[in-house]
């Protein structure tokens, strides 16, 4: 006799055989409730990005042990990693010369650990790195960013070049993840520590999305303004939500394998 179904196997079942209209409007639904719980029990909404900053650095470390611990760095993407240290790079000479804060340091941390996995990718493990899957040609991303920041960039009183760069940033950090989903597209199997760090990337990516609706929510809509005019307050905003949804569908395959006691994560054709 089959054990009885625990009640999160049974729903994710229900989720698996719903058409994608439904489960569209399911993830919908689903993040509009996390962000009403998100605004009626965190008083401060900076510190969400804070948080998003702090799990993105969480999801690196989990990274940085797989790399100390099983000396290989299968599965993982070196030009995701390359992406997100060029855009945090520009992120950080922006905040330096623009505002200057907390950000900056987290950024600078990050910035760190990122150049160190490529390091060590690209030189201690590179026997192991699986260049063949990490197919993704960079030049589809970077030639778009940047055409789009010099076409839609902020309007503040801040130098050109630095309204430009700050532009290619928001842009690049929503789809520098993109080498690494065609990774797993490619392997179909994620092992559990890749598994974990893309997860942190997907929350860190929500909590930031959910920094920003919040922030315009509470400002009656101010905040778009203090942005500046034209296309960009709401081009930061649609950034932030394409980089959200485009980690959705590998965040649900994470919780359903978690929750499965499944190890190793298998996903299934389609996914990313």
């Amino acid at each position: 006799m089959r054990p009885p179904r625990r009640p999160i196997q049974s729903v994710t079942a229900w989720v698996r055989r719903q058409p994608p209209k439904v489960k569209a409007f399911l993830a919908v639904i689903t993040g509009m409730t996390v962000l009403i719980i998100l605004r009626a029990i965190v008083n401060d909404h900076d510190n969400l990005f804070v948080a998003a900053e702090a799990v993105h650095s969480v999801g690196i470390s989990v990274l940085i042990y797989k790399l100390m611990k099983e000396k290989t760095c299968a599965g993982i993407s070196l030009k995701s990693q390359e992406l997100t240290a060029i855009f945090l790079a520009v992120r950080l000479y922006c905040s330096v010369v623009m505002e200057y804060d907390i950000h900056t340091v987290l950024d600078l941390a990050t910035l760190a650990t990122t150049l160190w996995v490529i390091y060590m990718i690209r030189f201690k493990l590179k026997s192991s790195y699986m260049e063949d899957k990490d197919n993704f040609l960079l030049y589809y991303v970077l030639a778009p960013c940047a055409v789009l920041a010099l076409m839609i960039h902020p309007s503040t009183s801040h130098h050109l070049l630095n309204r430009i760069f700050w532009a290619f940033c928001v842009y690049l950090e929503a789809v520098s993840v993109l080498p690494q989903l065609r990774v797993m597209q490619n392997t179909k199997i994620v092992e559990p520590f890749t598994a974990h760090y893309v997860f942190a990337l997907g929350v860190a990516r929500f909590l930031s999305c959910a920094h920003w609706v919040l922030q315009v929510l509470d400002s009656r809509g101010h905040l778009l303004v203090a942005l500046g005019y034209g296309l960009w307050p709401s081009m930061v905003l649609i950034s932030e939500i394409v980089q959200t949804f485009i980690l959705a569908d590998f965040c649900y395959y994470y919780i359903e394998s978690v929750f499965g006691g499944q190890l190793v994560l298998r996903l299934p054709s389609g996914v990313v």
